[in-house]
């Protein structure tokens, strides 16, 4: 399948599960299409459990591995989500809250790593699942990073201050650049 195809498919999926958010659940958008995909994936196991003849699970399975999702979403969705959302960002309020954002980014980032990663390694630990400490505090690298998207998304149904609006938006869109640099060096 060509990363065209795979994208057409995503955002198909994207638009109809927002229209049901939209007419039934009158969620947040990106909360939305997370609850949407959540009760999609629940139904598949579901129909898998109920007709096993069907083998719907296996078949959605073999569909979803032939897709190179590292590709689909690095080198192709993501670039044009961040250039949509930077179209309505306000760069002159930006700028001059850059030592703010600098700080919420750089700082909050790792104080946000640490405190993910050592929950998860005690919370792990709890319940005797044992893995080293360097593998939670990835998994809190991994999590910490705000989503600049789900962010100026949220910021359309809440009424922010524009100083707050501007820092946040900021800081998202620097802590995912950097976490999109560190990535290419692996």
């Amino acid at each position: 399948m060509s990363i065209f195809s795979i994208g057409a498919i995503l955002v198909g999926f994207s638009a109809l599960f927002g229209y049901i958010n939209h007419r039934l659940f009158h969620l947040p958008h990106t909360i939305g299409l997370v609850v949407i995909a959540l009760l999609a994936s629940l139904s598949i196991i579901g129909l898998d459990l109920i007709t096993p003849s069907f083998q719907i699970g296996q078949r959605v399975s073999s569909v979803l591995r032939m897709i190179d999702f590292n590709e689909t979403l690095m080198h192709g969705m993501l670039s044009f989500l961040m250039f949509a959302g930077a179209l309505h960002a306000d760069f002159s309020a930006i700028k001059n809250s850059r030592l703010t954002i600098g700080v919420m980014a750089v700082f909050g980032t790792l104080i946000s790593t640490f405190l993910i990663g050592v929950s998860m390694w005690f919370l792990l630990g709890f319940f005797e699942f044992k893995i080293p400490f360097i593998w939670a505090l990835v998994f809190g690298a991994l999590i910490s990073p705000t989503d600049p998207v789900a962010v100026l998304s949220l910021f359309k149904t809440v009424n922010v201050p524009e100083s707050l609006q501007a820092k946040m938006t900021g800081e998202s869109y620097l802590t995912t650049e950097l976490g999109l640099s560190y990535s290419q060096l692996y």
